[in-house]
């Protein structure tokens, strides 16, 4: 039974979150790695902390959440929630550390905790992996932000992707990333530089985990 829950819940999750769920293409270029101990991040981000709202588009669809971040881990509260087959999840965490993603179900009084895989990753390098060309357009605003407008070509297993990329260069931020070829972008608006509370980055007191994982690996 656990087994059929775990195996719907995946499909809802790919069609709520596709921030989160870049293409195998896509992945590499945001500086992270598939090791022999698990998915890694290849940034210097033990300091950087943050907040901000997190606007990505995929597909013709349009989706908004406010973004924490603490080194290798981040905190997406979802507008609306992420539909799954548990109920809504109103917050996922996602802990590089730990290797693994909890989605909070807050009806419930649920964490659902499952693998992490390179799907989860945010793309905050201002360095896109790959990159064979860049060149400065001109100043630019995202949002209230300033910012310089690049556009950055990327060359990933012999296919070549162009991208415009907004900078903060003050803060060497990255606050937005457009493809060129496809209908996708990611964008970081409201950007506050800030010491982020750990429990943040915890499970709720008080609420019950349900590792996936464990789960099906026990009913197989």
């Amino acid at each position: 039974m656990v087994v059929t829950v775990f195996r719907a819940i995946r499909p809802a999750l790919f069609r709520f979150l596709p921030v989160l769920l870049f293409s195998v293409f896509l992945l590499p270029l945001f500086d992270v790695q598939a090791s022999g101990t698990g998915v890694r991040d290849t940034r210097d981000s033990g300091t950087l902390e943050f907040s901000a709202r997190l606007t990505w588009r995929t597909g013709g669809k349009t989706s908004h959440a406010q973004l924490f971040v603490k080194g290798d881990r981040y905190r997406i509260e979802h507008r609306g929630g992420v539909k799954t087959d548990l109920g809504y999840a109103t917050v996922t965490i996602v802990r590089l550390d730990k290797q693994q993603v909890w989605y909070i179900l807050s009806q419930r009084r649920l964490v659902m905790a499952v693998p992490l895989t390179l799907d989860y990753v945010l793309p905050l390098a201002v360095t896109l992996d790959g990159e064979v060309s860049r060149s400065r357009v001109g100043h630019a605003m995202v949002g209230d932000q300033e910012a310089t407008l690049y556009e950055v070509v990327v060359d990933r297993h012999d296919r070549r992707e162009t991208y415009y990329q907004w900078v903060d260069e003050a803060r060497q931020l990255l606050l937005k990333l457009v493809s060129q070829e496809r209908d996708w972008s990611v964008e970081y608006g409201r950007v506050i530089l800030s010491t982020q509370p750990d429990y943040f980055f915890e499970t709720p007191l008080g609420y019950r985990t349900f590792d996936a994982t464990e789960k099906q690996a026990d009913e197989g």
